[in-house]
């Protein structure tokens, strides 16, 4: 069989298409034609998915998810299938492959090979893709929200303005049904300035008020006085917020997305999109991203209305001022038709029109009526605003030089006022009207005093009076009537004079406005920018913390691993000088944080991380993983053993004395170094191996380093290979306890079993717990073991009825607040009785944490289940803590049992003895582990132990007369794992 042709270029070719949904096609294009391909990933950005090529394609898809779940590392190639799994930056890849054919074994390595480069390449370049179009999503909202801005001052109408905005918000997300609401929450109305929908038929009324009572089961309402953004399927929403179907509201939407506008924190309005056709349409992004603009319309939407009011305003005051205009050329057509007066007139208009104030018109009106009439003496006078004073504006007399404002008395001008018309009084009338108590003359006495009223909409407001204070000049009924029709005259001229000083004011305030909103403007488009580059600037400051650690401000874990696939990459490149890779970790960092506090051991950190900086090339790399663990990336090796040099120099400086909270430590560290070799592929690869070699200097002593060989790599791969089959012993339940008797040493009565964990290896046989315990509770997978373990021990509960059975429990068990439920419920479900059960715990478990070991096993020990401590003297033996705890037996530990004989008699004895003392005192049952001579017995006998267990009475034997564990499927584990929460 040829082999396909595989190479680099034709896997870049591969990953060029950057189309993850179309990879699994692509790679299985590269077997024997039949073959089938599945490729999974789980990524923060792009989610978890797979795809698939081929006959197998659903079956390859369910193992590739399944195959996320493992360890990263290369899958040893089994069978005519080719499986792996790995760990790209952030993100979780895993490939299946079941080719048509069997092919070679370096085929199959070539292709797995290409298949890697293609995925990787493919997820990376997804990656870019995703966050270009993050950026562009970001630039078309900076666009639309400097459109919307520019909105708000265009010379638009009204419902053009709102089609833009529609076409905007178009441009950010799928909005071909769209529609703008105002809400008045104090009047309770709504007013639909846009809509929009392919079909609903409705057509808005813009100027239109509608009550909210008349809409009762409108979803835009419910959503208004909710006060908070609603997305999805209008039923869904409608049920959520309790309102009923009403077909008169328009079509059910497959997708719904409404956000509440707000002014001064209330809701005044709100935008909606929806769609008919596409349910999901609308994310959370959306939603985010709508209520965002939503504001920004507010805003502009406020400035647009302030814009038309304006202009209202201005077209109002503009035909009021052709209205006077008007009223003045009647006039002027008028007044040309007396002869007498048009003179006079004619410069009482002008001086209306062309004089620069009041106080200016007043003083040529005074002219002009001198060239009428005797006006030596003359005032206005008008009423105040509020028309309980009398104001003199203008005033020329030759004894009462000053008129001063008063309040409304008796005097002749108030009589005018009063009435309404023109007075002519010589002094014989004035002193009558005195005499009347109609009048009461002010200021100098006038010989003869002439006064007509100036009105305002037919109301007297004022007077314009001349008066004479000698008896050769005196008025006539001829001057009354000049005089009153000219100051008719003069009640258009001061309308006229107050439009303009009005129309002035509207000017400036116009003026303004105009530039108070041009500044407004310019503070916002301001604000925006410096809301933009605020934007950027913490976008860098966020790129920045999540490639650093925070702490000591060295690279993080993401960082170092780019910088190691970067050398990685660069290692393909000619004359390149190999790179090595430090992991350390430090002795007993928990000893500081113990008794110097937290604020100390991240003191101590820092000050860590500076020593090891100084120690490394200015073109290394330091990165803090994380605790009290760091690495190191060195670069441009020349020498083999240069790493291991750098390494005793950064022990070195550890090694000198610091202070921390005032005391003198001497920090230590374990080293562990990985020289770059070919078969590296990834930096975690290479930070894994030195990991594993830094726990090998521990073991070795500590303060220490270790270089990472062969012999760790096979003992690592053996490790990893045997994690992966216990997680599939434990999906096909491998496992089945062996029962050891415990007996009555007095005579040899069976009491009870212990239960202990044998797994059935595939390939071993049987395997006893020292085989993989350890490899489970690193990995925590002892606990699905236990749980796997329990169940067939309580089966076997159900069909043997003699005597109490002991399983051992984990310290992990007792971290999980609902263990006791959860047994207990497992112990009711099978219909044993809890008091034949006994649990064996260690001290470290009752010692961890001592309140919730005490809750758990007084829960268990209130429904009959008790409590026996494993390998007693053996761990931290906190006698103090042993009377709290509700513990039914000792088991003493088999090596003090065995000491018993040998050179260590008499030691053993002592400390058999004080166990048995102390379990006696307390009123506490015991039990001899590990008893294999009759010798070991009758001692134990003497000594008062009750109870023993050992190869002596018995070798643990699996269940005998019971039927052989039958499998459980997943779903049922994971039904009754659920329970209990």
């Amino acid at each position: 069989m040829s082999a396909p042709a595989i190479d680099r270029s034709s896997a870049e070719a591969l990953a060029s298409a950057n189309d993850l949904a179309s990879i699994a096609t692509r790679l299985a294009a590269a077997l024997p034609s039949g073959s089938t391909v599945a490729v999974a990933w789980d990524d923060p950005v792009l989610g978890a998915a797979h795809t698939c090529h081929g006959p197998s394609a659903s079956a390859c898809g369910e193992m590739a998810q399944s195959l996320l779940e493992q360890a990263p590392g290369r899958l040893p190639l089994r069978g005519p299938h080719i499986e792996d799994a790995w760990d790209e930056g952030t993100s979780r890849l895993a490939l299946i492959a079941q080719p048509g054919r069997e092919l070679p074994g370096a085929v199959r390595e070539g292709w797995l090979s290409l298949a890697r480069v293609a995925v990787a390449t493919t997820l990376r370049t997804a990656l870019a893709a995703q966050r270009i179009e993050s950026l562009r999503r970001s630039e078309r909202l900076r666009q639309a929200l400097y459109e919307i801005a520019d909105l708000s001052s265009a010379a638009l109408e009204m419902p053009e303005v709102l089609g833009r905005m529609h076409a905007i918000v178009g441009t950010l997300m799928p909005a071909e049904n769209f529609y703008i609401v105002l809400y008045d929450d104090v009047r309770e109305t709504l007013r639909f300035l846009y809509f929009a929908d392919q079909r609903d038929p409705w057509v808005a009324q813009p100027d239109e008020e509608i009550p909210v009572s008349d809409m009762p089961n409108s979803l835009t309402v419910a959503m208004l006085r909710h006060g908070h953004p609603l997305l999805g399927p209008s039923a869904a929403i409608r049920r959520q917020l309790g309102v009923q179907k009403d077909q008169a509201h328009g079509p059910d939407s497959a997708d719904w997305l409404g956000v509440p506008m707000r002014r001064d924190g209330r809701v005044s309005g709100a935008i909606v999109v929806q769609s008919y056709d596409r349910p999901l349409r609308y994310s959370h992004e959306d939603r985010a991203l709508l209520e965002f603009v939503a504001q920004h319309i507010q805003t502009s939407l406020d400035r647009k209305q302030a814009q038309a009011e304006l202009e209202r305003q201005v077209d109002l005051r503009t035909r009021e001022l052709q209205h006077a205009n008007q009223v003045l050329e009647a006039e002027i057509v008028e007044r040309e038709r007396a002869e007498q007066l048009q003179r006079a007139l004619f410069r009482i208009n002008e001086m209306s029109v062309t004089a620069g104030s009041v106080e200016k018109f007043y003083s040529d009106l005074h002219g002009v009526i001198g060239e009428l009439l005797y006006a030596r003496n003359f005032y206005i006078a008008m009423l105040d605003d509020d028309g309980t004073q009398i104001e003199f504006p203008y005033s020329m007399d030759e004894r009462d030089q000053v008129r001063r404002p008063r309040r409304l008395a008796r005097g002749l001008t108030e009589y005018v006022i009063t009435t309404g018309k023109a007075m002519l009084a010589t002094r014989d009338r004035i002193n009558a009207l005195e005499a009347d108590g109609l009048v009461r003359s002010r200021g100098a006495l006038a010989h003869c005093w002439l006064g007509v009223p100036l009105t305002r909409d037919g109301t007297a407001v004022g007077v314009i009076a001349v008066q004479s204070y000698t008896p050769d000049i005196g008025f006539t009924q001829a001057d009354q009537e000049l005089l009153t029709f000219v100051a008719h005259h003069i009640d258009g001229a001061l309308a006229r004079k107050r439009a303009q000083e009005y129309l002035k004011a509207a000017h400036a305030e116009l003026e303004f406005r105009v530039e108070a909103r041009t500044q407004e403007l310019e503070r916002a488009n301001r604000e925006l920018r410096a809301q933009i580059g605020e934007r950027v600037r913490a976008e860098q400051r966020l790129t920045h913390q999540a490639r650093h650690d925070p702490l000591t401000g060295l690279p993080n874990r993401v960082h170092l691993v780019e910088r190691l696939d970067q050398a990685l990459v660069a290692m393909h490149e000619p004359q390149r000088s190999p790179f090595a890779v430090l992991f350390l970790d430090l002795d007993r960092f928990k000893l500081v944080n113990d008794s110097l506090g937290h604020a100390a051991g991240d003191a101590m950190l820092v000050e860590v991380g500076r020593r090891i900086a100084s120690a490394i090339g200015e073109h290394d790399v330091v990165a803090r993983l994380g605790g009290d663990e760091f690495a190191v990336l060195l670069e441009n090796i020349e020498r083999p053993d240069y790493a291991e040099e750098v390494a005793g120099s950064i022990l070195r400086k550890l090694g000198r004395s610091m202070w921390v909270a005032g005391r003198e430590v001497f920090p230590s560290a374990s080293i562990g170094i990985a020289a770059w070799q070919p078969r590296y592929r990834h930096g975690d690869e290479l930070l894994r191996d030195a990991d594993a070699a830094m726990y090998r200097a521990k073991a070795r002593g500590r303060d220490r380093s270790e270089l990472f060989d062969e012999e760790m790599r096979a003992e690592a791969m053996r490790l990893l290979d045997l994690e992966a089959d216990l997680r599939r012993a434990i999906q096909r339940d491998a496992f089945e306890p062996h029962f050891q008797p415990i007996v009555r040493l007095c005579d040899g009565a069976v009491v009870g079993h212990e239960a202990l964990l044998r797994w059935h290896h595939e390939l071993h046989g049987p395997l006893p717990p020292s085989e993989f315990i350890g490899v489970g509770e690193d990995s925590g997978l002892i606990e699905q073991v236990d749980w796997l373990m329990y169940r067939h021990v309580v089966e076997w509960m159900t069909l043997h009825h003699d005597g109490y059975v002991s399983i051992n429990v984990s310290p992990r068990h007792f971290h999980a607040d609902d263990f006791a439920e959860r047994l207990l419920l497992m112990l009711d479900e099978a219909g044993a009785d809890p008091r034949r059960l006994r649990i064996e715990i260690t001290e470290v478990a009752l010692l961890d944490d001592a309140p919730r070991a005490l809750r758990i096993l007084s829960t268990l020990r209130s429904q009959g289940v008790l409590a026996l401590l494993d390998d007693f003297g053996t761990g931290f033996s906190a006698l103090s803590y042993l009377h709290r705890f509700p513990i039914e037996a000792l088991k003493i530990d088999q090596s003090f049992v065995a000491g018993l004989e040998g050179d260590m008699h008499a030691e053993s004895l002592a400390l058999v003895r004080a166990i048995l003392a102390l379990a006696g005192t307390l009123g506490i049952e015991t039990i001899g582990e590990g008893v294999e001579s009759e010798q070991q017995r009758q001692l134990l006998g003497e000594l008062g132990c009750n109870y023993g267990q050992g190869f002596l009475f018995g070798r643990p034997q699996p269940a005998v007369g019971a039927p052989p564990p039958q499998p459980h499927s997943p779903a049922r584990k994971r039904r009754k794992a659920r329970k209990p929460a």
